[in-house]
């Protein structure tokens, strides 16, 4: 299919709507002059004074003199109807009173509220995560359609977006991880926009990671190696390279595995690494992609090199390394362990509400397993009518 190029009329409308996020905007905003504010505005919308005019109730002769600065508005309510007809929170042309005090509550009990999702979540409460961000979400989403697209509360949306889907990615079945993968994908067309490498490096970390957990596996290697290249500092790097390397993994691209595990092996004993990227999740990155690029005895051997869990894993990581484990042991021929390894995951997974996870223990119990596997069956089952009730 040929590329379709967006009108000029497109860009400039697509431009104009999001044109307070960018970083030439946040120099106009900075210096409080008006009537810069107001040139900035006429420019991006190419308007005139006159249609400003319009929008402001003001003629064009006093719009003129507002931007060269020959009049002000000194009284509060004219800033604030200015500041409401451009979409701007009242406090960049001076205003504080009661509107901008809810405008600042809002975005410190949203921050608060993403911050707190995210320790539900890592918590292994991805379900209290989702019930927390959905009504933040769908709030912001209401400015983003009134056009209120100020920097803060854009930024603030887009976090919570990517939480959303982070979160669920995590409580979904596979057969609807496509629905996280399209908040975090939300996430990205807002950071993108802020042509601010770190927040683009972290979006895109996100995007990639569910893009991957859908099966579009070429997307997700994509987005990472683009993450990955953004990355500001070794440590942002390094949060990105192991989701890489797993997304390599799934493509059962050998060699971009191997090249970015060994570069991750570096990076975690140069930086202080996260609490998800560790020891123990890395050797069950190791193991999944060395099985997923053919190496099956490489990851038999390594098997019994298992770091211990640290308390500062997720207990989600857990059931995941279990399940991993168990695939190699059942390539080794050892039932016994392999049961074990999936029958405790299928415990936790139950307990933390993770379909997706069950799912896998389904597929690796198979047919050497049937009782496990019946068991992951009435888990799953159970699990589902549960979320449905």
């Amino acid at each position: 299919m040929a590329n379709v190029i967006p009108s000029p009329a497109h860009v400039a409308s697509s431009h104009a709507m999001w044109h307070w996020a960018t970083p030439q905007a946040q120099r106009v905003l900075a210096t409080g002059d008006l009537g810069k504010i107001l040139r900035f505005h006429r420019a991006v919308h190419g308007i005139n004074q006159t249609t400003l005019g319009r929008l402001l109730g003001y003629d064009k002769t006093y719009i003129s003199m507002l931007e060269l600065g020959k009049r002000t508005l000194d009284d509060v309510g004219s800033r604030r109807q200015v500041a409401d007809r451009l979409r701007l929170p009242p406090h960049v042309l001076g205003v504080t009173d009661p509107a901008d005090a809810d405008h600042r509550a809002m975005l410190q009990f949203g921050e608060s509220t993403v911050r707190l999702a995210e320790i539900a979540r890592q918590s292994g409460h991805a379900d209290q995560a989702v019930a927390e961000l959905w009504p933040l979400v769908a709030r912001l989403e209401a400015r983003l359609q009134d056009r209120h697209t100020e920097r803060d509360v854009l930024r603030l949306l887009a976090h919570a977006r990517a939480g959303l889907g982070v979160a669920l990615g995590n409580v979904l079945p596979e057969e609807r991880l496509s629905t996280a993968a399209h908040w975090t994908a939300k996430s990205l067309d807002i950071a993108l926009r802020f042509q601010d490498p770190a927040f683009s490096c972290e979006a895109l970390r996100m995007h990639g990671n569910e893009l991957r957990k859908a099966r579009l596996r070429g997307a997700a290697v994509n987005r990472l190696q683009h993450a990955a290249a953004l990355a500001p500092t070794p440590k942002a790097r390094a949060a990105v390279l192991p989701l890489l390397a797993r997304a390599a993994g799934t493509l059962g691209d050998c060699r971009l595995f191997d090249t970015v595990m060994r570069e991750t092996d570096a990076l975690l004993h140069e930086v202080d690494h996260t609490s998800l990227f560790n020891p123990y999740a890395l050797h069950e990155i190791r193991l999944r992609g060395l099985i997923s690029t053919g190496r099956t005895h490489t990851a038999i051997g390594l098997i019994d090199d298992r770091p211990a869990p640290s308390i500062r894993v997720s207990p989600q990581w857990h059931v995941i390394a279990q399940i991993t484990v168990a695939n190699v042991q059942l390539l080794a021929s050892d039932r016994s362990g392999a049961r074990q390894s999936l029958e405790s995951a299928i415990g936790e997974a139950t307990s933390q509400r993770l379909p997706q996870q069950l799912q896998r223990v389904l597929r690796a119990a198979g047919d050497q397993l049937p009782d496990t596997h019946a068991h992951a069956t009435h888990a799953l089952d159970q699990l589902r009518r549960d979320m449905a009730a």
